[in-house]
């Protein structure tokens, strides 16, 4: 994988640059600055291309289904260096701006799932988008792992590099598949238990303690025979037997739950069926802290508690303990790089991912199609 920085004379070159720019929109999108991670994460290598007087070409996506515009990040994009919006992608008046553009010049396209081409990886679609530039640059780690026309087609026509964020994020998430210094905890939450399960298992190899929160850990209740109320839960069955008794794999003691309007903390074997479990307990917080405290290496990737309701005390304290630890850190996942942000620890943390998805499953496979198609 060449990065884009290593490339001579790039003046008066047009670039493609593909970013992740899919963060949520507020009331009125406006951009929450705790949501603008990957947004102000990317401002490195725009500046790197202006500064070389490249004519930077930023292309992205925002929602699934292509009906939000980038409009609203363009405007606060342009709030810290300036740039046009061009609504569209390779029509023709798209074609005619670009070649008027002068060297330091920066456009941003439309969203690219407004056309279906992106998500099928149509290569019409992909041509098209190469025809606009002389060389192709994939900063967006964080939808490396979809095969989408931006990210798998286009570098099969253009001279194709990494961005600064893309290699920033390659070269620490190597670091814990391959020789992360012990002791290794792994922190594990959130949901999307199908998705989670194969990263358990992998780390049970690798890391010394595996911690399983957030949704993740009902399964484990259940399976184990615990009373779960109506907490969230993966409806499919697995065998966790084996990954239960190992004694690399640490559940809460203790959790916080909610019936009705009361929310009470309570240990794993008081929870009754009309109790929905928010987060963690105090206990396993105290627990989890003191292995942060005792390790070297420190990989967390989802919230410990239902984020998005409110349940947020587990989570902060994990962030605030992580922050001041000598362990080299590695932390992803959507709700937790918020709270991270929201918490100003970023400069405090070793190496906070812009991934979720992506992350997970560079971990798991230690690759990803987007990788793949710069090499």
């Amino acid at each position: 994988m060449k990065l884009i920085t290593k490339v001579k004379k790039l003046e008066g070159k047009k670039v493609l640059l593909r970013t992740d720019f899919n963060v949520p929109l507020g009331e009125n999108g406006i951009i929450s600055g705790d949501e603008a991670v990957r947004i102000e994460r990317s401002l490195e290598t725009i500046k790197f291309l202006k500064k070389e007087k490249a004519k930077v070409i930023i292309i992205s996506h925002i929602g699934r289904d292509g009906n939000d515009s980038l409009r609203p990040i363009a405007e606060y994009l342009s709030k810290k260096i300036k740039l046009t919006f061009l609504k569209g992608h390779i029509q023709d008046f798209v074609h005619e701006h670009i070649e008027a553009m002068k060297p330091g010049d920066i456009v941003m396209l439309e969203n690219l799932r407004q056309d279906e081409g992106e998500a099928t990886n149509n290569s019409s679609f992909a041509r098209g988008l190469s025809r606009l530039a002389d060389i192709y640059v994939n900063d967006a780690f964080a939808v490396s792992h979809r095969r989408h026309a931006s990210i798998v087609g286009v570098p099969k026509f253009l001279p194709s590099y990494s961005g600064i964020l893309l290699d920033e994020e390659v070269a620490h998430l190597s670091k814990a598949i391959k020789k992360p210094k012990k002791p290794f905890l792994f922190i594990l939450g959130g949901a999307k238990f199908e998705t989670k399960l194969p990263l358990i298992k992998k780390y049970l190899k690798i890391a010394d303690i595996v911690f399983v929160g957030g949704a993740l850990q009902n399964n484990f209740f259940k399976a184990d025979g615990k009373e779960i109320g109506k907490s969230l839960v993966d409806t499919k069955r697995y065998n966790l037997g084996s990954l239960i008794k190992t004694k690399k794999v640490i559940l809460p003691k203790d959790v916080l739950v909610r019936d009705g309007e009361s929310i009470r903390t309570v240990s794993v074997e008081e929870v009754s069926k009309n109790d929905t479990i928010v987060d963690i307990g105090p206990d396993s917080v105290k627990d989890l802290i003191e292995k942060i405290q005792t390790s070297k290496t420190v990989l967390w990737n989802g919230p410990l508690g239902l984020y998005e309701q409110g349940f947020t005390a587990s989570t902060e304290a994990v962030a605030k303990a992580l922050s001041k630890s000598k362990a080299m850190s590695i932390v992803g996942g959507g709700d937790t790089v918020v709270t991270i942000k929201k918490l100003k620890l970023e400069k405090k943390i070793g190496f906070v991912s812009t991934g979720g998805g992506a992350m997970l499953e560079y971990l798991e496979k230690g690759k990803l199609p987007g990788i793949e198609a710069l090499q």
